[in-house]
């Protein structure tokens, strides 16, 4: 399992366990409010009953004390007590400044009266009187206080996650530009005695054979000298046929791979296309690219670039016929750490994909891709780019 599926797997799990506490206090929030709920209608009830046996009181009856304690004591829950031609006869727990505009207190009725059936009061002369109700305010802030609570939770996460991974970044590339440079460094040195042994092995009279091969080789430890020296800081982008950078590229791997593999370069016009590019940073992109595509063939298939001119735009699609991506993969492949590989680190498509993005202001995407058909990656470059 390789660092990136792990931390995928990580990060699905944390998931998880927020999804398990958060559904954990919905359900508790939900079952105070039914409990909560519950007690409110028993006080309306309550207050029903203590308005039912004032109105069925006769004059003489003596002391109401209870009665009225009963009623008074309501001291949360909205009610409104109407007769049934919903003329309101009084109320309870309303605004107070708003409760003295009729407009009002009829809204107010008419959402009690949407909200559930009102309690009804059958007075002795036989006509009825009902109250209405609705949740109180309490009970309604603490029916929504969990999702306000989550919110701010998941605000907060995700503040701290954003922060966490600009750090962590932040780390990550003074790490990797600080190994990039001393990388360059250290093949400063041998470099240089390699280029002074050329230069002896020339005074030697050694076969000339022997020393273009060393001298390609040398050439080639100073191109990735200088790769590694650009990391970490803008490189000088110069006008240069891209066409003519391409087919370098492919002719370099072309010598190192199975001659069943086949290379081709089919550019879609027949001039020189000038596109502003660092020229060794853009062919490690390229070089990575057939890489990939090789590895993913197996050692045998084709491996096409087609390049064409869209006015502002350049788009070089590199085809192969390996064995394909699945869709969930097409953003992770160039992602830090990810590789379906048993050996390597995986950094070879991040750091193409920094190249062209970063670098370039371009852009490179897996355009499409089937399994066991091949994979199509596009690079889009802008022509009039400047570093």
């Amino acid at each position: 399992m390789n660092i990136y599926t792990r931390k995928q797997r990580w990060k699905l799990l944390l998931l998880i366990f927020a999804l398990m506490i958060s559904a954990t206090s919905l359900w508790y929030t939900n079952k105070l409010v039914k409990r909560l709920s519950a007690e409110e209608k028993k006080k309306v009830e309550l207050w029903a009953q203590g308005t039912r046996e004032l109105a069925t009181l006769p004059d003489d009856f003596g002391p109401i004390g209870f009665v009225f304690e009963v009623i008074t004591n309501n001291n949360t829950v909205p009610v409104i007590l109407s007769n049934e031609e919903d003329e309101i006869i009084s109320y309870r727990n309303l605004d107070s400044l708003k409760s003295r505009e009729q407009k009002y207190l009829v809204e107010q009725l008419a959402i009690m009266k949407e909200e559930r059936e009102p309690i009804v009061i059958t007075l002795p002369n036989g006509q009825h009187n009902y109250i209405y109700y609705r949740e109180s305010t309490l009970l309604t802030q603490l029916r929504y206080y969990p999702y306000f609570q989550l919110g701010v939770i998941a605000l907060f996460l995700l503040v701290s996650y954003l922060a966490f991974s600009a750090s962590r970044n932040a780390e990550q590339n003074q790490v990797w530009v600080g190994m990039a440079k001393e990388t360059a460094h250290q093949l400063g040195t041998p470099l240089s005695s390699l280029m002074a042994w050329v230069e002896y092995l020339k005074m030697k009279g050694t076969d000339a054979s022997y020393i273009v091969e060393i001298s390609k080789d040398v050439e080639r430890l100073n191109v990735i000298t200088e790769r590694f020296s650009k990391i970490g800081s803008a490189p000088a982008l110069k006008k240069e046929n891209i066409l003519t950078v391409l087919q370098h590229s492919m002719d370099y791997m072309r010598s190192r791979v199975s001659s069943k593999v086949i290379m081709e370069l089919r550019p879609r016009v027949d001039y020189d296309l000038m596109i502003p590019i660092n020229t060794p940073l853009f062919e490690w992109v390229i070089e990575n690219l057939l890489k990939n595509a090789i590895d993913a063939m197996e050692g045998s298939g084709s491996v096409t670039i087609d390049v064409s001119d869209q006015q502002q735009f350049v788009y070089i699609d590199l085809c192969d016929s390996g064995k394909g991506l699945t869709k969930s993969r097409f953003k992770t492949i160039f992602k830090p750490g990810f590789t379906t590989k048993s050996r390597g680190w995986g950094l070879g498509l991040s750091l193409s994909k920094r190249i062209i993005e970063e670098y370039h202001g371009g852009q490179i995407f897996v355009r499409s891709s089937e399994l066991n058909k091949g994979t199509d990656i596009r690079i889009v470059l802008n022509k009039s780019h400047n570093s």
